[in-house]
């Protein structure tokens, strides 16, 4: 494995197995749980502590897409993404450092303080997927972005492994502290190489006044947007299939469960699907470099389609495994080469800036289909209904993309 890839390339890999830890410790496991524990000590509610929790995530979410495309587009000018980049990382790091310090009993300096770690988590992410067109080439790029999620998958699990095995050592308070210091020193130490390796390659020479310039050229790339067919019509497509992709991600506990699956199997499904994205994340990246990009794209959101209509007929817990190997197969593989065809698409020295729009459309994209899911699941009583309808999502997603003109690289 380690002659696969450059010193660089490896270098950039590792940044997504830093940071996963956050994603699969604080934001899945711990934090959710431990909130509610401490809104029990203000006299809050479990129900209202969850909707706390979802306006959170919903302002720390908005933020993140919000600032997005204006810091892609200051990072574009010479020496910038680099610092903005470190800025992100480390308000992301310490944040979560300072989740150990809130009181057991204020619920909403907790919650504050993870609004703020995560803007730095995801804004950090915006400056280190543009990265990927300094640190490989067009052609490598496919293997490098797939090998970046599969590592990432890995590099969460394995913390949280660590965590479920050390907390027993703790005492209930102890080992939540354990999980945020967990995390933090796992993503600082993972960054390191990354800090001594990579650079920025591609940029635009810098000009006085960078705040206002970036803005204008903002306003000026979502004036020409439609004047690059092949770039806007990918963008459209992602937003789709990525929106069905990010619903069967949120929905799949709340699916499970209401299938009859035990919560104590869930946890062993999740962990599953974390080690089956591993491998299969690199097995796309191989893919695309043999047959195509856009090919293997185009046969992810056929997989998504048959997994979307299988669930239609599931009617036993066991039946639950196929559909969770099946996420998992393709899961990261559709992040990844998301991630490497945007890369091969934009202009690098504005990479920056055009992963910004790239992050909003992620962001943005997680509010049709929790809907269509919502809505079916009430209308017809059915889970197994809901998750086949987000079908439709996968299907125009397919659809646009099918007739967008081919990259020179496929």
């Amino acid at each position: 494995m380690r002659k696969l890839f450059s010193k660089t390339e490896w270098s950039w890999i590792f940044y997504d197995w830093a940071n996963s830890g956050y994603g699969i410790i604080v934001i899945t496991a711990v934090l959710p749980i431990w909130l509610t524990s401490v809104a029990a000590n203000n006299g809050i509610s479990a129900t209202h502590a969850t909707a706390y929790w979802g306006y959170a995530n919903s302002i720390a979410t908005l933020a993140g897409a919000v600032l997005a495309p204006i810091l892609g587009a200051l990072a574009d000018f010479q020496g910038m993404k680099g610092r903005l980049f470190y800025f992100f990382t480390a308000l992301g790091v310490l944040g979560t450092f300072a989740l150990t310090a809130v009181p057991s009993d204020n619920l909403f300096f907790l919650l504050a303080v993870f609004v703020v770690s995560f803007i730095g988590y995801s804004s950090a992410n915006v400056f280190y997927d543009s990265y990927i067109t300094d640190v490989t080439t067009d052609k490598r790029m496919d293997m490098v972005s797939s090998a970046g999620y599969g590592f990432g998958y890995l590099g969460g699990l394995v913390p949280f492994i660590i965590f479920m095995v050390g907390r027993s050592f703790f005492s209930s308070y102890g080992s939540v502290e354990f999980a945020f210091v967990l995390s933090a020193i796992w993503w600082a130490v993972f960054t390191i190489p990354f800090m001594k390796n990579v650079r920025q390659t591609y940029a635009l020479p810098r000009v006085d006044h960078q705040v206002k310039a970036s803005l204008k050229r903002l306003w000026h790339t979502l004036r020409v947007l439609p004047k690059y067919p092949a770039l806007a019509g990918f963008l459209i497509a992602y937003f789709f299939y990525i929106d069905g992709v990010n619903t069967i991600f949120t929905m799949a506990s709340s699916f499970a469960l209401a299938i009859g699956i035990p919560s104590g199997q869930l946890i062993v499904v999740l962990l599953v699907v974390q080690l089956i994205a591993f491998p299969f994340s690199i097995v796309y990246g191989w893919l695309a470099n043999r047959f195509g990009n856009r090919n293997v794209l185009i046969m992810g959101m056929l997989i998504y389609i048959g997994i979307t209509l299988f669930a239609i007929f599931i009617d036993h817990p066991n039946q639950f495994w196929l559909l969770a190997f099946g996420v998992g197969s393709s899961q990261g593989g559709m992040q990844a080469l998301s991630r490497s065809y945007l890369g091969q698409l934009v202009p690098k020295e504005r990479s920056s800036e055009f992963f910004g729009f790239f992050n909003i459309f992620g962001k943005f994209s997680a509010i049709i289909g929790p809907a269509i899911f919502g809505i079916v699941s009430q209308t017809t009583g059915r889970v197994q209904y809901a998750a086949g309808s987000l079908s439709i999502l996968f299907l125009i997603g397919l659809v646009i993309f099918l007739r967008l003109p081919k990259k020179t690289t496929d």
